[in-house]
């Protein structure tokens, strides 16, 4: 086999929607991929266009364009593929006429809200960066009595356990009795850092839902739906124009009738598709981003 040039093997198989990463990897262990007829035994092998990669003698179909979704994560899913302990998935629940698709970043079992979905590892790990400044924000509901003064120290930074925690912007919105509710949004995202700075503070949260991922709204998607989001406006936020379905599809709900264009349309259309405005994001706050969340 000649010198091979591009991409990992494994990322090319999962580029094209046959499987995960992980899994051709995988394959490749188990002698079911060749490269131009011959059968791998590393994943360690890069490929360009012009090489033929055939996964159990059948070369791989062409990729799809790169493709955004909005999910409303119920709680009790997993967001997973696969669970070794069988509990229920996010993907378990999902349409079956959607294409193989990845978390961007994860939600855990008991939290809820939106999870956005993708066909495109690059698209994903670029959404995941904490390089792009996108402020994931959620609404939170713990049990305790909350010092509106030690919210405002988690601005700065906390470190808990000896783990640093980055800026946290945190309002009281309503205290009931020994229940409240928050409004928290962070760009770093570690593992349950929500549960664990509201733990610090002496507050235990009982409900988490995630109500924006940067300029992408949960809106007023209903608990189990998608949506997907319009290649126009990825071109918007990123800059570039991924090809694909010119329009976005909500699955299993009824298509609305058009209206007559107005003065301010593209503005709405853009936050009915789950985003805070028309335009790329900027780092600036909308109106959408400083309302609160009904």
């Amino acid at each position: 086999m000649s010198e091979l040039t591009g991409e990992r093997v494994a990322k090319v198989i999962a580029r094209a929607g046959l499987c995960s990463r992980r899994e051709a990897e995988r394959l490749i262990a188990e002698g079911r991929v060749a490269v131009d007829g011959v059968t791998l035994e590393s994943p360690a092998v890069t490929v360009g266009p012009d090489n033929r990669v055939t996964v159990n003698g059948k070369a791989l179909p062409a990729p799809e364009p790169p493709r955004l979704f909005r999910h409303h994560k119920p709680p009790g899913l997993v967001t997973t593929a696969r669970d070794p302990q069988g509990r229920p998935t996010v993907f378990d629940k999902l349409p079956a006429e959607l294409p193989r698709l990845m978390p961007v970043g994860r939600l855990d079992l008991t939290s809820e809200g939106l999870l956005l979905l993708t066909n495109d590892g690059a698209l994903k790990r670029r959404l995941e960066l904490p390089a792009t400044g996108w402020t994931r924000r959620y609404r939170v509901r713990v049990f305790g009595r909350v010092q509106p003064e030690r919210l405002a120290e988690l601005a700065k930074g906390v470190r808990i356990a000896g783990i640093a925690y980055g800026p946290i912007a945190a309002r009281l919105d309503s205290q009931q009795g020994a229940n409240a509710w928050l409004t928290m949004g962070l760009t770093e995202g570690k593992n349950r850092e929500i549960r664990r700075v509201c733990e610090h503070l002496g507050l235990q949260v009982n409900r988490l839902i995630r109500v924006a991922y940067g300029p992408f709204q949960l809106g007023k998607l209903k608990p189990g739906a998608v949506a997907e989001i319009a290649p126009k406006v990825l071109a918007e936020q990123f800059g570039e124009a991924p090809t694909g379905p010119s329009a976005a599809r909500k699955i299993g709900f009824a298509k609305a009738k058009p209206r007559p264009r107005k003065p301010g349309d593209r503005k709405r259309a853009a936050r009915k598709d789950g985003t805070a405005g028309a335009g790329r994001n900027t780092g600036k706050k909308s109106r959408a981003h400083r309302r609160r969340p009904a």
